[in-house]
């Protein structure tokens, strides 16, 4: 089990929309809550202890939380890639899907083995593809821009030949992996390749890579640095067609805050990551669908297709259905970061920019669990 997380969001809009996300402050109707590393020096912890705390952790959630909210439990113990986690317990605990968030299952047979386990488990295998020998200690996409730079590359092959190795393990051991924050044309066709013969795969990408490249780090701003990186045009441009294709199931902030202090330093040295979840609608339909890139439906789908992977149930805006839904401003205009951030963090890759579309307010369960200051729906 990690301690922290990182959100996950599927956002949609329109102007009354069914939505499907994954994390949430304020502008989602469900929370998978995973990430964040054990501290070099706590001590080990047995998987009843564990066990426990996910408990813990999962009705303090019922109590307190705005919206329902579940968590991701390590697939390896202090997500070391080495001893598999209790799976069948975690689960019966209420872990609603394995995954070692930013570090990849390094080893093969590690990674067949849990997905045995995962079949007895029921629960999804969800993965951050990325061959460490490769990335290494790289800190932007390796290309032309990091050649100018002289800043140490990230291969794109780094991520796809992980995505491949995967794919295939899951076909042969008949396991369902979730592929995360897909970022290289490569990764997109090893996913394309899979599915067609007959893997059970679903992979998400981020606004991000959607919409920013590796040019956008030439001025060496910290809140473009993330992992995956930001990579090529053609990259971005295969990612665009997966989400049309159906080869990427949804979308996903992969929302990373960071203090201010971490991310003023060199390039270089600050860590990675970005947050996304207030601007995730605003900017795909500022830059996809304004521009007729791809049609509102189609984003709406996507953003609301981040629970069907967990085998967790769709929110419906069927009659007597309860009400878990986003209300948005499809003509609003407002300036990202300009009346602060809901996020405690501000290293957003759109602060400053003008956006089109904003969220108004959220219902989840049938209660508000958000609501913009100066929004008011009568009745409500």
């Amino acid at each position: 089990m990690r301690r922290g997380f990182r959100e996950r969001p599927r956002l949609a809009g329109l102007l009354v929309l069914g939505v499907v996300t994954l994390v949430g402050v304020g502008f989602a109707v469900g929370l998978l809550a995973s990430g964040g590393e054990e501290p070099e020096a706590a001590p080990p912890r047995s998987q009843s202890e564990v066990s426990r705390e996910l408990r813990a952790a999962r009705d303090e959630a019922r109590r307190s939380a705005r919206v329902p909210t579940g968590f991701l439990a390590a697939i390896t113990r202090g997500q070391d890639g080495d001893e598999l986690t209790d799976m069948a317990e975690l689960a019966d605990a209420g872990a609603v899907a394995f995954s070692d968030d930013g570090v990849p299952v390094r080893s093969a047979g590690r990674l067949r083995q849990a997905l045995r386990y995962q079949r007895l488990a029921g629960r999804v295998l969800a993965l951050h593809e990325e061959d460490a020998s490769l990335s290494a200690d790289g800190a932007m996409h390796e290309g032309a821009v990091s050649a100018l730079l002289g800043i140490a590359g990230i291969p794109s092959v780094s991520e796809s030949t992980m995505v491949a190795r995967d794919a295939a393990l899951a076909g042969y051991e008949e396991g369902r992996i979730h592929v995360q924050h897909l970022s290289a044309w490569e990764s997109v066709a090893a996913v394309e390749e899979a599915k067609r013969a007959g893997v059970s795969v679903t992979a998400e990408v981020t606004p991000h890579h959607l919409l920013l490249t590796e040019e956008h780090v030439r001025e060496l701003d910290t809140s473009m640095k993330m992992n995956p990186p930001l990579r090529g045009e053609a990259d971005r441009q295969a990612l665009i067609e997966g989400l049309r294709s159906g080869a990427i199931d949804c979308v996903a902030t992969d929302h990373a805050p960071h203090a201010r202090e971490e991310k003023e330093q060199p390039f270089e040295l600050a860590p990675m990551g970005a947050i996304g979840l207030e601007t995730a609608f605003s900017a795909l339909y500022t830059d996809l669908v304004l521009p007729g890139v791809v049609q509102l439906g189609l984003l709406v789908e996507r953003m609301s297709g981040g629970a069907a992977p967990f085998g967790l149930p769709t929110p419906s805006l069927a009659l007597g259905a309860q009400a878990n839904l986003c209300l948005v401003g499809l003509e609003s205009e407002w300036e990202v970061g300009a009346a602060g951030f809901e996020s405690r963090s501000a290293n957003s890759p759109w602060a400053g920019r003008r956006l089109t579309g904003r969220v108004r307010m959220t219902m989840a369960g049938g209660a508000v669990a958000y609501r913009e200051r100066t929004f008011a729906v009568a009745g409500v």
